[in-house]
């Protein structure tokens, strides 16, 4: 497998995505997304996503260059329409305009529609909480999805993600989940890389349970329906289910985005943003301090055989970033040869990378 760094990641995306048709703007703001997400392990989330964006650019299922229109614009609550942009161009505009609001109101949310894929959850709280905001941030997908309902065996929902971020020191504690068993792009990243996937992921298009992620896609030459995510939670995944409709409900209803639409292109998300700046309700120091306080009061528990620290949510982020900063960001060979496809088909080159 290839081994880069951060910035010739970055370097190789734009460049593929200006090819493609977007601006140096543009390219500039998914390329940080996508690298930044290789960088602190989300592969399903990085570079992988450059074949299905240049696909969605060339069917106009990402419309680079439409505009970012402001549709509801209040002190403390603000609409967007992407138009079809990409969806991390929408998502850095709600959250440039939501911290500004914040700073000022105390708290700001924005909802988004009509944009394609945003990216990871986790980068968006994380940048916030650097500044001082506790987020929380959530998706749909308006469209078909690939979650099956509570006891159900057609997909019905999306993998409807939310992410919380509490800033931390100078750093972040950062909750980024599915309220789907798993991600697709993790069943993905599995299939490419030609391996299994763990029991409660996914089940094929009978509700048999599969460790095959090749079942999660079916084979349409072959007359195989495609199979479907699980809700999050094993035996309780009515829980996950539940979260995952009330997700639906903010991101999609409130947002204007919609639900169970089949009139949106492939990857569309509604996005529902929520920030309070916490030094409107306390100094930043009281914060922290009590803060140090919570994490050492959670680390100090005792720990099961095998284990030798706890955690905070996010800390194994900060831990990857740090060992592929030192060591380069490994691409499995299929995901580089569906990179180096993409050059070629849309005229790019990554010489002198």
């Amino acid at each position: 497998m290839p081994t880069f760094n951060t910035q010739q990641l970055e370097e190789i995306t734009r460049r593929i995505l200006e090819g493609a048709g977007a601006s140096a703007e543009e390219a500039q703001t998914v390329a940080v997304e996508l690298a930044g997400a290789n960088l602190v392990g989300h592969d399903s989330h990085g570079i992988m996503r450059l074949k299905q964006y240049v696909d969605y650019i060339e069917q106009k299922h990402i419309r680079p260059g439409a505009p970012v229109k402001l549709d509801v614009d209040t002190p403390t609550l603000a609409v967007l329409d992407g138009g079809g942009n990409f969806g991390q161009v929408v998502a850095t505009k709600a959250l440039q305009i939501a911290t500004t609001r914040a700073r000022v109101a105390g708290s700001c949310t924005v909802l988004c529609r009509e944009c394609n894929h945003i990216g990871r959850l986790g980068s968006y709280t994380y940048q916030a909480a650097l500044q001082g905001f506790f987020t929380v941030m959530a998706v749909n997908a308006p469209g078909p999805g690939g979650v099956v309902p509570w006891g159900g065996l057609d997909r019905k929902l999306g993998t409807n993600p939310i992410s919380m971020a509490a800033p931390w020191n100078d750093e972040a504690i950062v909750l980024d989940m599915t309220t789907s068993a798993t991600a697709e792009g993790k069943v993905r990243v599995a299939l490419q890389k030609g391996e299994s996937i763990p029991d409660g992921w996914v089940i094929d298009n009978a509700g048999n349970p599969t460790n095959n992620p090749a079942d999660l896609y079916g084979d349409p030459d072959k007359g195989i329906a495609p199979g479907a995510i699980l809700p999050l939670g094993g035996p309780l995944g009515f829980k996950g289910y539940g979260m995952s409709v009330m997700l639906d409900i903010v991101c999609g209803i409130l947002s204007g985005a919609g639900i169970a639409r089949t009139d949106v292109p492939p990857g569309t998300n509604g996005v529902w943003m929520y920030l309070i700046d916490v030094e409107k309700l306390m100094s930043a120091e009281q914060y922290a301090t009590v803060m140090d306080q919570y994490v050492d009061y959670i680390k100090s528990s005792r720990k099961i055989p095998g284990v030798d620290e706890i955690l905070m949510p996010g800390e194994i982020e900060l831990r990857r970033q740090a060992e592929r900063r030192r060591d380069g960001i490994a691409i499995p060979d299929l995901t580089w040869q569906q990179t180096l496809d993409q050059a070629t088909r849309v005229g790019a080159t990554l010489d002198g990378i």
